[in-house]
């Protein structure tokens, strides 16, 4: 798994022109991509990384501040660029394996208390967001 986590001050998820997910005030925005070997357990370990770390002001975690967390499924995280112009998706997992990774790391962090909102997986989906710092950090299982 791999995601990219930033900390913002908002952070919000449209589809088809209609807000579906929406964070307020200092919290992170993960943009989460899965790959074929991923399991529930990297999931979990995952989730548990991005919630504690101390990416937040003032050497603070998410977990510290009961951040919120807005988390969008990216599958082109995993595009590879080595060769060409047109980047390949083949170490992306398909929607049947990365949807249920998606949700597993979702649960994994409302279990740990975190207040979660998310996309919706497969959609076209616009994000928009206010970096905060900026802070952008790239986590891998």
């Amino acid at each position: 798994m791999r995601a990219v986590v930033q900390r913002v001050t908002s952070a919000a998820v449209t589809v088809s022109g209609e807000v579906i997910g929406a964070i307020e005030g200092p919290g992170l925005l993960v943009l989460l991509g899965v790959t074929h070997a991923d399991t529930d357990v990297d999931a979990a370990r995952l989730a548990a990384k991005i919630w504690g770390l101390r990416i937040m002001r003032n050497g603070l975690s998410a977990s510290d501040l009961s951040a919120a967390v807005l988390v969008i499924s990216q599958f082109t995280l995993y595009g590879d660029t080595r060769k060409g112009r047109r980047p390949s998706w083949s170490a992306a997992a398909p929607a049947a394996v990365s949807e249920p990774r998606y949700e597993a790391f979702c649960s994994a962090l409302r279990d740990l208390g975190a207040p979660v909102q998310t996309g919706m997986f497969g959609a076209d989906m616009q994000v928009s967001l206010c970096n905060d710092g900026p802070v952008t950090v790239w986590v891998e299982t």
